[in-house]
């Protein structure tokens, strides 16, 4: 007789973020899938995007590495070329995913493989089937609105975003992904660049639909500190942008570093809008440094993804589980 069945746990995002939040992930028993975002322009993923006219694999390749079960591989795939030549700036797991994307007319096909050679503890899935471009109108330091093309240059801009917006508007998302999504028990966003790595999930019509329908609990999960792009957005603003384009989707639960929230009324009440209760927790490096700790915050979602019906733990979740449409 087979035991009960894992919680199952879609994460989205990319870069950085997304492999903090997979680390973490890694230290529960739960059931994995990686969604990640395709819209990376900049670096060995933009000439590699330009030259073999392939999906990015930089955020692929990062949340591969996440998730492998071989260390000496990720190191592998994480080693980066230096030097003056044609390889200089290229990872090894960026010209392995792309050479695995060319043999596979699937892209879902070639991560699949990438997964079986890196023995992931999960699946990592394309957030759509072709590259996309990220838009953005940003005001200046001036005041002056502008618009800022591709995943680099809005990641760097200086001003205030105002909008953001996908190119295709309306991408073809892998069956695969919606299956994933319908079938979750979890739904987790950010940490990670908040309009090129976290948003762009919502962007995606038919992956946003999905996220909607979903019977899934949904968790956010903020940042410590501003990046470049979100310069003078607060955690609550985070929150606030994430409303802008969620469409009604409603979030259960925030965690937020204790540490980083100070006063935590206007971010408790932002996360209020969107259905969900503030849970501060130490998820931060006790090195000062504004990272995530894996294990801390694998801490803070062991209580709510599988501690969640104990009445007796402060995490217990209030929200019940939604029907599937509600």
């Amino acid at each position: 007789m087979s035991g009960p069945q894992r919680t199952r746990v879609v994460a989205f995002g990319g870069g950085k973020g997304l492999s903090v939040a997979l680390r973490a992930l890694r230290c529960l028993d739960v059931d994995i899938t990686a969604v990640v975002t395709v819209a990376d322009d900049g670096g060995s993923s933009g000439r590699l995007r330009i030259d073999r006219d392939a999906l990015p694999p930089g955020d692929l390749r990062q949340a591969l590495a996440a998730l492998s079960g071989d260390e000496a591989a990720a190191r592998l795939i994480q080693h980066r070329y230096d030097g003056a030549d044609s390889l200089s700036g290229h990872t090894v797991g960026n010209l392995m995913l792309v050479g695995l994307l060319e043999m596979h007319a699937d892209p879902v096909a070639a991560l699949d493989e990438a997964g079986r050679l890196m023995r992931a503890h999960g699946r990592v899935l394309p957030m759509a089937s072709v590259p996309l471009r990220i838009e953005a109108d940003v005001l200046d330091d001036h005041g002056r609105p502008t618009v800022v093309s591709g995943q680099h240059n809005v990641a760097v801009c200086r001003g205030t975003v105002t909008d953001v917006r996908l190119a295709p508007a309306d991408p073809p998302v892998a069956v695969e992904v919606l299956s994933a999504v319908a079938e979750a028990d979890w739904l987790i966003f950010g940490p990670g660049s908040w309009y090129t790595s976290v948003l762009p999930h919502l962007l995606t019509p038919r992956l946003r639909e999905a996220i909607g329908k979903s019977g899934a609990r949904r968790l956010i999960t903020l940042n410590l500190s501003e990046d470049t792009e979100t310069a003078g957005l607060s955690l609550a603003g985070h929150l606030g942008a994430f409303a802008k384009y969620a469409d009604g989707v409603t979030i259960d639960a925030v965690i937020a570093d204790a540490r980083a929230v100070g006063y935590p009324d206007p971010v408790a009440s932002a996360a209020e809008s969107l259905g969900a209760r503030l849970v501060l927790a130490r998820v931060a490096r006790e090195d000062g440094t504004p990272r995530h700790d894996p294990d801390a915050l694998a801490a803070a979602l062991r209580r709510l993804l599988l501690e969640a019906d104990d009445p007796d733990d402060p995490a217990t979740m209030e929200t019940p589980r939604r029907s599937a449409g509600e």
